[in-house]
């Protein structure tokens, strides 16, 4: 059975992280690293590990995986090239930016494999030799109980494979234009918004089109969601880049200090009817243009 909230989660702790200078080109998101790179490095790998303790402490389940090459830049961000889901189903995606598509690890599939009741992995990676990408749960924003994938267009969301993605896995594709006050596209959907089980937090006015921005408001609504509204502002500090986890004690929030603290007290009184806020110290990591969310690759299998 579908739920939005996974109990388990895969993370991958980086021990060369930096900021990559190749996907600068579209993340409007990074910013630059006053530390120098092994202290860069040597900081992100300590946020890692605060942030699986958190999630640890709270009853979420986290199969952490060790990244030691010095060629994978972002792979602190897992969420990117594969997703899980109810049934068994596991998808692995093409990635646009070329140091990004070493980031696949087979050991992380056969983990699930061992752990999880997987019945087929449908591999898309192969469509990068088309110039083709769909970089997984960034690209897209699940409703996994609505069953609808909700898409800003980039050239990390590929249409067609997007099309072929819904097909396979029963989702209806919802996908619309949204940028910033540069006229900037948003470069992945799960910056600009995150859905939990009884609310959803988007920004709203970067949707171009007053259709589309009305359909997308309407059908959270209509899957049972209260819709809070987040400025440009709250965007571009990661307010937006959240995911709702299960812990032993009920639904968590997880998110960024930075997101916290551009979240308004009304805000925060919707989203504790539902869940308790964790918020992570990650200032290091959101150089690299993402977030908790970005962090962490839910598990929607059924345990072994």
């Amino acid at each position: 059975m579908s739920q939005q909230a996974p109990a388990s989660v895969v993370m991958i702790r980086p021990h060369h992280f930096q900021p990559n200078a190749e996907t600068a080109a579209d993340n409007a998101f990074q910013t630059a690293c006053a530390l120098s790179p092994a202290d860069t490095a040597k900081s992100a790998r300590a946020e890692f590990d605060g942030v699986v303790t958190a999630l640890r402490d709270v009853g979420v389940t986290v199969h952490d995986f060790d990244d030691t090459g010095t060629e994978t830049p972002d792979s602190v961000f897992p969420n990117n090239w594969f997703s899980t889901h109810a049934g068994g189903h596991v998808a692995v995606y093409p990635m646009y930016a070329q140091t990004r598509r070493r980031e696949r690890r087979w050991d992380v599939i056969e983990m699930l494999k061992r752990d999880y009741r997987v019945q087929d992995v449908i591999d898309y990676s192969g469509l990068e030799a088309d110039g083709l990408a769909l970089e997984g749960t960034g690209a897209m924003v699940l409703d996994h109980v609505g069953r609808v994938a909700y898409v800003a267009k980039s050239n990390r969301a590929d249409p067609v494979i997007l099309e072929r993605f819904c097909t396979n896995f029963a989702y209806e594709p919802i996908a619309f234009d949204a940028v910033d006050a540069k006229g900037t596209a948003v470069y992945h959907t799960n910056v600009l918004m995150g859905i939990g089980t009884e609310y959803a937090m988007i920004g709203l006015d970067m949707i171009t089109s007053d259709e589309r921005r009305e359909t997308v408001m309407s059908r959270l609504e209509e899957s049972g969601h209260e819709v809070i509204a987040l400025s440009e502002d709250q965007i571009t500090r990661f307010a937006g880049n959240a995911i709702e986890v299960t812990g032993d004690k009920g639904r968590v929030l997880a998110l960024s200090q930075t997101a916290y603290d551009a979240l308004s007290p009304d805000q925060i009184a919707i989203i504790e009817r539902s869940a308790k806020i964790l918020p992570l110290a990650i200032p290091t990591i959101e150089t690299a243009g993402g977030s908790i969310r970005c962090m962490i690759a839910g598990i929607h299998l059924s345990r072994r």
